[in-house]
């Protein structure tokens, strides 16, 4: 795009009716268009705007646009003769030959004229030349320049403002957001990784602090007063004893915004309300200290346990996403935290490309009510109410041609089983395997025992055993003789280069918080007078 002006790049970006916005690295790449632009225009020393092809030798003209230029060129010599005229408005013309004539006039004219392009009525682009001096032709440039800037900012667009409330560290309030916080980062950020863990960095990194008050509703000590925890509703309950809901008074000229007159799922409305639940239920934790307290600042510790944890919608065993660790199961147990969850209903399928959610619905049509989940335009995975109808529903795709039924657990072996490197070790090798072996296998066990305690227990789930400490009896003998099989070296080279790469994923990530981070905020430590359980 070296022979398209600004103005044409930036029409591309904005909407005909809107709010314009880039991301980060559409901003990066826009500015950087802008700034070669400019340096190329400084060396070229005479205009306000120069081609990037521009160079201080004459510009060869294909045959067809010669008697063009040549007819340019003699309007501008009259021009600069005339002692009356000032200006010279050429006739509109393609971009390809406008880019011939700052070509030919950055060469020809190094001085004494200003060129500019403007837009007539109709859309149509057009060259202005204007005879000026040196003084008037850099205060031209400086105007241009200036304009340009702001075209530039106006182009960032409302990007600025979630830059300002990422940047100011305040508490970012929402119900049920985690589709739009990842909305948020993904049109105004960066795309979103397909690692969790790193969706996580990212997040926390934009927003260091967010909370979900549908989260808060389903938590205690609000769980048992609070029923119904949808936004309408949740704002309806909190008007109510024990609640006391905040006193809220509308700027002169806006009193549109009356929880009277609901005007529900209107952007500006939910935020609003969102916020009065928010309001009062921080309050109402005050409440539970002695002497109680009436309101509750944003920053008190009393709301720190519901920080950066957001509700998951249609997630059983799994209660909310953690941005700040590993997510927890519901299970009695607080054994179970890091085992995977149950997913024995969940069938995963692949199918032609022209299929749609109606196609699947009608494929498990006897199957009860059943969820998609969407993987790409092939595959999906769906979910049965009933476990017990699983091998049914595989067993129906034995001879089918189009599309292919197969078990979560399927799916998942095959998928490590892709991923799994084999490995063929010569005698003289061992030597040097035994040496990494005894070191990163008391690795592989600090890491265990860190997590898992040797004491602490061994963690069963209905579909499949999984040993998460190290046991004594299994391998014992290999230990003693120094043996090791394959998967225990993959298993160990595996622990230390995810060591390895964790240590560089969090360099990167406390520099990015500390370029983010607001000087002067503090990290408030863990409350302990509400805790967000791991497990309900």
């Amino acid at each position: 795009m070296t022979n398209v002006e600004l103005s044409e790049v930036e029409k591309e970006i904005y909407c005909n009716k809107g709010i314009p916005y880039l991301n980060q690295e559409e901003e990066r790449q826009l500015r950087e268009q802008y700034d070669e632009k400019r340096s190329q225009a400084n060396g070229a020393g005479a205009l306000a705007y120069v081609s990037p092809n521009t160079s201080k030798c004459p510009v060869t003209i294909p045959e067809d646009q010669k008697k063009f230029i040549d007819q340019v060129v003699e309007k501008i010599e009259d021009l600069l003769q005339s002692e009356e005229n000032k200006t010279l408005d050429l006739e509109p013309c393609t971009g390809f030959q406008r880019k011939l004539i700052y070509q030919t006039l950055s060469w020809k004219y190094p001085r004494g004229v200003h060129i500019e392009t403007l837009e007539t009525e109709k859309k149509e682009r057009y060259v202005v030349i204007s005879k000026v001096n040196e003084e008037e032709r850099k205060r031209r440039e400086q105007q241009k320049h200036a304009k340009e800037q702001e075209e530039l900012n106006d182009a960032v667009g409302f990007s600025r403002v979630i830059h300002a409330i990422a940047n100011s560290g305040k508490l970012v309030v929402g119900h049920n957001m985690l589709l739009d916080v990842m909305h948020t980062i993904h049109q105004f950020y960066c795309p979103l990784p397909a690692d969790l863990k790193e969706f996580k960095e990212m997040t926390t990194c934009v927003f260091p602090r967010l909370l979900d008050t549908k989260l808060m509703a389903s938590t205690q000590p609000f769980k048992d007063i609070i029923n119904n925890t949808s936004l309408a509703e949740l704002e309806k309950r909190l008007k109510e004893t024990p609640f006391n809901p905040p006193k809220v008074e509308s700027a002169e000229g806006f009193p549109s915004y009356d929880t009277a007159s609901e005007q529900l799922h209107e952007a500006g409305y939910d935020a609003y309300i969102t916020g009065l639940c928010f309001i009062s239920m921080a309050n109402h934790l005050g409440s539970f200290l002695s002497p109680p307290k009436l309101h509750v600042s944003s920053r008190s510790k009393l709301i720190e346990p519901f920080f950066n944890k957001l509700f998951l919608m249609r997630v059983m065993d799994i209660p909310y996403l953690n941005l700040e660790g590993p997510d927890s199961l519901n299970f009695a147990s607080r054994a179970c935290l890091l085992v995977q969850p149950k997913r024995d209903h969940v069938l995963h399928v692949t199918f032609p490309k022209e299929w749609k959610s109606s196609d699947l619905y009608q494929l498990f049509s006897a199957f009860g009510n059943i969820q998609i989940s969407w993987i790409d335009d092939t595959s999906a995975f769906v979910s049965l109410s009933q476990p017990e109808q699983v091998p049914i529903a595989v067993n129906t795709s034995r001879y089918a041609e189009s599309y292919r039924i197969q078990t979560y657990a399927d799916y998942v072996g095959k998928k490590q089983g892709d991923k799994q490197i084999k490995r063929k070790w010569t005698d003289d090798s061992w030597k040097e395997v035994d040496r990494k072996r005894l070191n990163t296998q008391s690795l592989s066990h600090s890491l265990q025992s860190h997590y898992y305690p040797p004491d602490s227990f061994t963690a069963t789930s209905t579909v499949k055993k999984r040993n998460l400490s190290p046991s004594p009896e299994a391998g014992s003998e290999d230990r003693v003789l120094g043996k090791s099989s394959d998967s225990d070296l993959e298993q160990a080279d595996s622990c230390a280069e995810a060591l390895s790469e964790g240590r560089k994923k969090s360099k990167k990530l406390k520099r990015m918080k500390k370029e983010l981070t607001p000087a002067g905020s503090v990290r408030l430590s863990p409350a302990k007078l509400f805790e967000v359980p791991d497990t309900w």
